[in-house]
Formats: structure tokens, sequence, C-alpha cells
């Protein structure tokens, strides 16, 4: 097993990732989007039907929280969603105000028919990728997200304790 990278050189090394995930990112995106009219679905309405596939019925606040949206556009795609009948919204016994968010018969089969084409396209990956190597990749990304949302937290923490300058 190598020894942990120094800082400086694990900053250059994850600097690189960046490089490679923002436009991965980017171009996933677009391809989503160009198959709006075959999915009919948005890249936000599909971040919503996926979340609710995964997680169940959930409110607006908490799928806002999760993907770190606003509650606006959720709320927003969430209207777009049910709109198509995708989602329908159900009394949530938790709270009489905030309703629960719930995959229709028709959201669900459309989601995991995007689901299913992802998976076919994602099997033309090139190359001789093993489990460790994409446990790897995954170990990479989840410890980039947790750094990028501690200075996020101290970034608030800090803006929270420092007066208004006047």
């Amino acid at each position: 097993m190598s020894a942990p990278l120094p800082p400086d050189r694990l900053a250059a090394r994850l600097a690189e990732v960046y490089l490679i995930v923002g436009p991965l990112y980017r171009k996933a995106s677009r391809a989503v989007e160009r198959d709006q009219p075959i999915t009919g679905m948005s890249v936000g309405v599909r971040a919503v039907l996926e979340q609710l596939h995964r997680e169940g019925d959930l409110t607006v606040p908490a799928i806002a929280a999760s993907q770190e949206l606003s509650r606006q556009f959720v709320q927003r795609m969430v209207h777009e969603a049910r709109e198509a009948g995708f989602v329908k919204l159900v009394d949530n016994p938790r709270h009489l105000r905030s309703s629960l968010v719930r995959l229709a018969d028709e959201g669900r089969a459309a989601i995991a028919a995007v689901i299913a084409r992802e998976h076919r396209l994602l099997s033309r990956a090139t190359g001789d990728l093993t489990d460790a190597d994409v446990d790897a990749a995954l170990r990479v990304l989840r410890s980039m997200l947790a750094g990028v949302n501690d200075v996020l937290r101290s970034q608030a923490e800090s803006t929270e304790t420092t007066p208004d300058a006047c």
C-alpha cells in the first residue's frame, strides 16, 4: 500500500480530478437534456425522480437539502414532475404543511427506463476497470466532497461569527 500524499501533492492531484469531473458532469447533463424529448423530463426533474426512486417519499425541503439546491428550484421541479404525471403529493403524517412527494406509477416507470438506458450507455465505458478501480474512484470523490463540505461549513461559521462591518 502506498503512503498518503503530502498536502501540496494531494492538492495538485485532486485538482486533476476536478479537471475531469467538471466536463464529465456537464457533458452528462447535456446528454440527459438531449434525451428530454425521449424521456419527457428535464435534468432537474430527473434528479428528483431518481432520488425518490432510491429513497422513497420525501418532502421538498428534504430533497433540496440532500441535493444542495434551493427549495424554490426543487419546488419548481416537483411542480413540473407533477404536471407530467410523474409524482403526486400525499399527506405527511409528520408535518401538516409539508406534503410528501411520491413517485406515481408513470414516474416510477419513466425513471426506471432512464436508469436502464443509462446503464446500457455506461456499459460502453472503455478500459479494463475493476471493482477496485471504481471503489478507489468513489473513495476519492467522497473524500473530495467531504473536504468541500468542510470548507463550506467553515465559511458559513466564520460568516455567522464575524460582525458586519459598518
